[in-house]
């Protein structure tokens, strides 16, 4: 579970798309990079490079760097191994850490 109000924030901001939620959901069924993910969820891979970088700064995800046999560089993504317990005594620890300030640490 997110340690602070603001991370909690980002984990259920990252999960309200539909569109991050499919790509978790082909994601967890092993890693993949980038182009074959945009192919297979039918989306452009700028559109499917923000999603992930939501993912990943949420935590959700986890991307690595890798050198493909024809010697280009190739990001992979992977599910980021979590589970959210939601209840009304975690949202109430969570506010108080919350920032003051609208977008500030999100």
């Amino acid at each position: 579970m997110p340690e602070t109000g603001d991370a909690l924030l980002r984990v259920l901001t990252a999960l309200a798309n539909p569109h991050r939620l499919r790509v978790l959901g082909a994601l967890a069924g092993g890693r993949q990079y980038v182009s074959r993910l945009a192919r297979e969820l039918g989306i452009s891979r700028p559109l499917l490079h923000m999603h992930l970088q939501r993912l990943e700064a949420a935590g959700l995800v986890t991307g690595t760097l890798e050198t493909g046999e024809d010697g280009k560089l190739m990001k992979y993504f992977e599910v980021t191994e979590f589970t959210l317990r939601l209840s009304p005594a975690v949202i109430a620890a969570a506010v108080p850490t919350l920032s003051d300030r609208p977008g500030e640490d999100r």
